[in-house]
């Protein structure tokens, strides 16, 4: 790969990146309970996902799941319902003692909700299949889309770590639980909203 192509692909990995999203979602709804621990841990989670996805397309793995129909579609129906049950939690859990005295998740909670909800995503295997290919001339060596790969998780990462600092810092600002509550029930109808999107498209 020359250093204008390999520029070319940090530059797209970074513009895919800033596309609001699930990850967007998840990481609103685990900093107003987690903090900044629990949204850390969620990052780290997420790019476990996206690595996953990442290392499968670079070794040619995940186009076994796109050859099959029913494991796309198992896979999509998991991503739904991983959708619907972390937007349902937020926007509908409740504490019988109050919002105040629910539980914060633990760091463990928020590494787990990250990694499954990018796990289950089927969109994030397809597009890991037909991102990464189109960088490295055909017939390259395997360890050049590993490579890329590990550009695309590194560059991801630096992005939501940034999202993060933003995020946390604007709750910190607003300070009031009742707001905090309501940014929950946002993040909560938008990942419903994409799981119900997930599950219309073809």
């Amino acid at each position: 790969m020359t250093w204008s192509g390999l520029l070319a692909f940090l530059l797209a990995s970074l513009l895919l990146a800033m596309v609001p999203g699930v990850g967007t979602a998840m990481l609103l709804k685990q900093s107003v309970r987690g903090g900044r621990r629990g949204a850390l841990a969620t990052v780290a989670g997420m790019e476990v996902g996206v690595a996953f996805w990442a290392v499968a397309a670079a070794l040619g793995l995940s186009v076994l799941l796109i050859a099959n129909q029913v494991a796309y579609e198992v896979l999509r129906v998991v991503g739904v319902c991983v959708l619907l049950w972390f937007g349902a939690k937020a926007l509908f859990g409740r504490h019988r003692g109050g919002d105040a005295d629910r539980p914060e998740p633990t760091t463990g909670s928020g590494f787990r909700a990250g990694m499954l909800t990018n796990l289950a995503n089927p969109k994030l295997a397809v597009f890991a299949i037909s991102f990464l290919p189109q960088f490295v001339p055909p017939g390259s060596a395997r360890w050049a889309l590993v490579l890329l790969a590990a550009l695309w998780v590194l560059v991801d990462t630096v992005w939501y770590l940034l999202i993060v600092a933003l995020i946390t810092r604007i709750i910190g600002w607003l300070g009031r639980t009742s707001i905090k509550r309501r940014l929950e029930r946002i993040s909560g109808a938008v990942l419903i909203a994409l799981g119900i999107r997930l599950a219309v498209e073809s």
